[in-house]
């Protein structure tokens, strides 16, 4: 096996340790160049510092905003020779009165540059923003 594939492999590997405990623990950044670009549909931005700020953050306002929350990894594939594919949901309770329940799918998409580091991530989500917090009110 080449060097470059060895490196895709230990970054599927990565991703499918880390991605289930997320919202616990922080994730490993050395599958991940310093000026990775990151974009979902609230955030875009460049460079591993703040990328290690979002993981950082979806932590700390999960603790704070509810009694429980998950992040179901479906699957891990290379769907590419400089493609990772991830897809997940995301699932859980907000410290509410009324217990109100969160639920969206989503998949990440990892593109590899020569040396098989993970460059850009992009996140897409199956519903709006509006239509996820609309998941908080009271039904």
């Amino acid at each position: 096996m080449d060097k470059y594939q060895s490196q895709v492999e230990k970054a599927i590997a990565t991703l499918n340790e880390d991605l289930p405990t997320l919202f616990e623990k922080d994730i490993s950044y050395d599958i991940y160049r310093k000026d990775i670009f990151f974009k979902d549909p609230v955030n875009q931005f460049k460079w591993k510092f703040n990328y290690r700020i979002i993981f950082w953050t979806l932590r700390f306002h999960g603790q704070l905003f509810f009694t429980e929350l998950y992040f179901d990894l479906h699957d891990v594939e290379q769907i590419a020779p400089d493609m990772i594919l991830a897809n997940w949901t995301v699932r859980g309770r907000l410290r509410l009165p009324w217990k109100a329940d969160l639920f969206f799918n989503g998949y990440s998409n990892y593109k590899l540059d020569e040396d098989g580091l993970i460059y850009e991530h992009i996140d897409t989500w199956d519903r709006e923003p509006k239509a996820i917090l609309k998941q908080f009110l009271p039904q």
